[in-house]
């Protein structure tokens, strides 16, 4: 990419002018830091927002009366809307601004928040959560975009650093936070907890935020690739959520998977002849910029495909409640929040390659270690690899953001931002379903061999497919009706047993992925685009 500083506009006044606002005078509006502040704040929202309607879902089933599959559709529609619209919302920060689509995702997300608490029924709150996903992806690349246009290269390692030690840290707080508010108030209250914070958030960003736009910067929009991407991305998300169910050979599966090529290969075409593309093409001329990107869909397919076993291995195998699973992860997140900061220094100083391919290895061996747990594992055994998986993913978070952030111009700092995010959801979308598909495939050897070994009663016909079901997350169903406790426990160790089988192979697999995307980090290097720094820093 090239070196050249592009020229950009700013959205407010220089602080030393006189006849300024307050804010400007005071070196506070586009400060750098306290920009990096504001979007963190914001991002809390989303990234607290992934994991702690989790914890909730039980509570609004049995409040509202909800089928499985409409729980199901709260978390689905929410991660559909957010990675079909990331990469346009990130287009339509650089057309528009990023300070103006931030704040508008800061006040979108929290409105839709409280209305999923005044909801009141399923359908709203799934509404609602669609809502949320569109402004939430509206937010996400915003931030990214803000952070580009006020670091210069030499500082943006370090506030990367920070943001993605928020993210990591807001990210494991969910399951805490959201079984405090579940147990001791109410379901409404997870949602309701983002209003408070998205309003501190908006007055901050009103007096801090300075609008950074390139010159240059997109003065249309490309109508025909936003559809193609978003049906591309909508049949390849789909179909990755409903695969488990569908199975992956299920026509419904198939016809998803090539609608969802078919769409790509149409965009890809469209974008190479469009004056304004919605995702200039020519951007992955950066050999850096789409090994990021291919790394960034790596990270996430091993960390999040193999990380959805763990809630079920600590609160279904070992007894947990949630309050307390998400504590056993506190060393996890605590590595995450110390090595993402200190992975940016070590990125600025010797550049991402290093510290990049060094993370990923940290994070394969972690697996590997992951693999080995089994139901008398201890929390030492759990916190060591816990740890080490923080130790790497931290700078993997960091590393690869900068990398694909840093290295697109300025003018499609938006696009960039929307596609490491758009990377995540696709490689954590992909990581749970294959990786669930390695689990059910060895439980579904495995549970019948464990249970004649034990010389268990046969099961009669439709028990063995609830059996697997059950076994694929770790719960053991209740014995028969006067049945000996020998029995009782026989089965409990067989199923336990059948689960940790497949999540030692799934981990097993994850590590395999770390391994492949070390080589990919190979191929990053820092980026050479620099805006400059808004203010003195």
């Amino acid at each position: 990419m090239s070196s050249q500083t592009p020229t950009v506009t700013k959205d407010g006044p220089e602080p030393p002018e006189p006849g300024k606002s307050e804010a400007a005078r005071n070196g506070v509006r586009g400060h750098p830091w306290l920009t990096l502040l504001t979007v963190a704040l914001g991002v809390t929202m989303v990234a607290l927002d992934g994991t702690i309607v989790a914890i909730a879902n039980p509570a609004i089933q049995q409040d509202l009366g909800a089928s499985l599959a409409d729980v199901q559709w709260i978390t689905n529609g929410y991660l559909l809307a957010l990675a079909v619209a990331l990469i346009t919302a990130g287009k339509i920060g650089d057309r528009f601004g990023h300070r103006q689509t931030f704040l508008i995702g800061v006040v979108g997300f929290a409105i839709a928040s409280a209305a999923i608490g005044f909801g009141g029924s399923v359908s709203l709150v799934i509404a609602f959560r669609v809502l949320q996903g569109l402004f939430g992806a509206l937010l996400m690349p915003a931030a990214l975009g803000l952070l580009r246009a006020s670091f210069p290269a030499e500082k943006l390692n370090t506030a990367i650093g920070i943001w993605g030690a928020v993210i990591g840290a807001s990210t494991a707080a969910g399951p805490i936070v959201g079984g405090l508010l579940v147990e001791h108030v109410n379901w409404e209250s997870v949602f309701f907890i983002n209003v408070p914070v998205g309003a501190v958030a908006l007055a901050m960003g009103l007096v801090i935020l300075l609008d950074h736009r390139a010159e240059n910067r997109p003065r249309s929009f490309d109508i025909p690739g936003i559809a193609l991407l978003s049906g591309a991305m909508f049949c390849l998300i789909w179909a990755l959520i409903k695969a488990p169910e569908w199975g992956w050979a299920d026509g419904a599966t198939i016809v998803f998977l090539l609608a969802s090529l078919a769409c790509f290969v149409v965009f890809t075409i469209w974008e190479t002849k469009v004056s304004e593309p919605l995702l200039p093409l020519t951007m992955f001329r950066s050999v850096p910029l789409s090994a990021g990107t291919v790394l960034m869909v790596l990270m996430a397919f091993g960390f999040m495909g193999g990380i959805f076993f763990v809630t079920f291995y600590l609160q279904n195998v070992h007894g947990m409640t949630p309050v307390e699973s998400g504590l056993h992860l506190l060393p996890l997140t605590a590595m995450m929040i110390v090595s993402s900061p200190l992975a940016g220094s070590l990125i600025t100083k010797f550049g991402p390659r290093v510290p990049l391919v060094t993370a990923m290895l940290l994070t394969s061996v972690a697996m590997f270690g992951m693999s080995t747990l089994d139901a008398g594992s201890g929390t030492l055994a759990t916190s060591l690899w816990f740890a080490l998986l923080g130790l790497g993913l931290g700078p993997v978070m960091v590393g690869a953001t900068e990398v694909i952030v840093g290295n697109a111009p300025l003018e499609h700092a938006g696009v960039a931002g929307g596609l490491q995010q758009a990377g995540m959801q696709v490689g954590g979308s992909l990581g749970t379903a294959v990786l669930g598909a390695v689990m059910a495939s060895r439980v579904d050897t495995t549970l019948p061999e464990k249970w004649s070994e034990a010389k268990l009663p046969p099961l009669k016909e439709g028990q063995e497919d609830q059996l697997k079901s059950a076994a694929e997350v770790g719960v053991a169903p209740p014995a028969p009706k006067g049945a000996p406790e020998q029995i009782a426990d026989a089965m409990t160790d067989v199923v336990h047993g059948s689960f940790i089988s497949g999540m030692g192979l799934a981990f097993t697999c994850a590590g395999i992925v770390a391994v492949l995307a070390a080589g990919v980090a190979v191929f990053t290097k820092s980026g050479q685009n620099d805006a400059g720094p808004s203010v003195h820093i």
